[in-house]
């Protein structure tokens, strides 16, 4: 008994050392970097403090608070287009006599623990120790993990939606149903848990309780639905207003063509969201080597020594970046996830892979791609194939957390310079 709560402990420990590191990484780029770097093009300027991890989606959070829900249907932004938990939850640590920023930011990072947590022990009954440890390290140390510290709902996203996961894996409908509903009542694509479930309640005969399950899911979107009709006589208001940020829907074929353009040749088709560190006219014949670098790294990977890869893929992943920058890591964690989903059906939960598809079909239909890499972040069966795929390749994987890490202090930096990050 003592020998298992020692286990137990250690496992604890080394999720938070992940947590901590990777937290540092961010604050630091956050907090001491981007404040010594020249004014960036927004003209905000950095400073050491709590505003750092106040952006773009936390303004709404914080006038949700302060104000409460705002919504006409005139096809302008509105606060009601974001849902209710996070800044519930915010304002009741608000009680404690915190100031939002310091609340919301501590909200989120401690959710963000808990969910690196659940999906640990999540992913090691289902496949053991070395897929759960390297699938945590990539949940923790992939640049979008940034969401999971400035105040946006990441982490309180990530840590319920893998309860309820997690939860229905083991039988445990009840408690899948709660964290399901509270899912739903964080961010839409929750919903996708929904037709995970029922689909395998129907395959495994569950039940009526699994279908129960699958239904109370629901509620938590469904009182939101209420609380938009009794105040704005709209129960759909928060899709209504999705209008203000865009103006159709479906798959964006335009979009996800520019950002191939930028990688492939550096075109981005007018589009200047994907932005690189290194322009070069000879961007077409340096990605044709790095990608003739990578096959044949793999062809011959067996005769070469581990420090040779390591050193090899790091370089590479790092050049790759450098001239296809944003783009390059948006189309690898959204097109790559679905490659990780397929390559590993067989060993990912079935009510997980269906979760994450049905997730696909909601974040790749918005017209938009703009913030689809951070929702596919945020689907963690994609992380659970990420471990399947590091456990079968051991001598990539110190190559990868580095250029990680790099990456994500990048993105840390730009956020702290108010700019476009995910």
């Amino acid at each position: 008994m003592i020998k298992d709560k020692q286990i137990f402990l250690r496992k604890l420990c080394f999720i938070s050392i992940l947590w901590l590191c990777s937290r540092t990484i961010i604050c630091v780029a956050m907090l001491l970097i981007a404040p010594a770097l020249p004014i960036a093009s927004t003209g905000h300027v950095p400073e050491f403090g709590w505003d750092a991890f106040y952006g773009w989606d936390s303004v709404w959070y914080h006038r949700i608070i302060t104000v409460g829900y705002e919504y006409v249907n005139d096809g302008r932004q509105y606060s009601v287009a974001f849902f209710p938990l996070f800044p519930l939850v915010v304002k009741a640590v608000m009680s404690l006599g915190l100031s939002f920023r310091v609340a919301a930011t501590l909200v989120n990072n401690f959710a963000f623990l808990g969910a690196l947590i659940v999906f640990y022990f999540w992913v090691e009954e289902q496949q053991g120790y070395q897929t759960a440890k390297w699938g945590t390290t990539f949940l923790a140390w992939c640049p979008l993990s940034l969401y999971g510290t400035v105040i946006y709902t990441e982490g309180l996203f990530l840590l319920l939606s893998t309860l309820a996961l997690r939860s229905f894996g083991k039988r445990q409908h009840l408690q899948a149903g709660i964290w399901g509903a509270l899912s739903t009542a964080t961010r839409s694509p929750g919903l996708a848990l929904i037709p995970a479930f029922l689909f395998v309640a129907f395959k495994e005969r569950r039940g009526i309780k699994a279908y129960l399950c699958a239904g109370s899911v629901s509620v938590g979107i469904l009182l939101f639905s209420l609380y938009c009709y009794l105040k704005f006589d709209d129960a759909i208001a928060f899709i209504h207003v999705q209008r203000g940020w865009r103006y159709s829907t479906g798959f964006a074929w335009k979009g996800w063509r520019d950002m191939l353009m930028q990688v492939i040749s550096g075109s981005h088709g007018g589009n200047t969201w994907y932005p690189s560190i290194i322009q070069t006219p000879y961007h077409l014949v340096l990605f044709a080597l790095i990608v003739l670098s990578l096959y044949l790294l793999w062809r011959f990977s067996k005769s070469l020594s581990t420090q040779t890869i390591e050193l090899s893929l790091f370089t590479l992943l790092l050049l790759e970046w450098l001239i296809a920058g944003s783009a390059f890591i948006n189309i690898t964690i959204v097109f790559g996830g679905l490659y990780l989903l397929w390559r590993y059906r067989s060993k990912i939960p079935l009510y997980g892979t269906i979760y994450a598809l049905f997730s696909y079909v909601l974040i790749l239909n918005t017209g938009l791609v703009l913030s689809v890499e951070r929702y596919a972040y945020g689907i963690t069966p994609l992380s659970y194939g990420m471990g399947l795929l590091l456990v079968g390749y051991p001598r990539w994987r110190t190559a990868l957390i580095p250029f990680l890490a790099i990456v994500m202090a990048h993105l840390s930096i730009r956020f702290a310079q108010r700019l476009w990050v995910a």
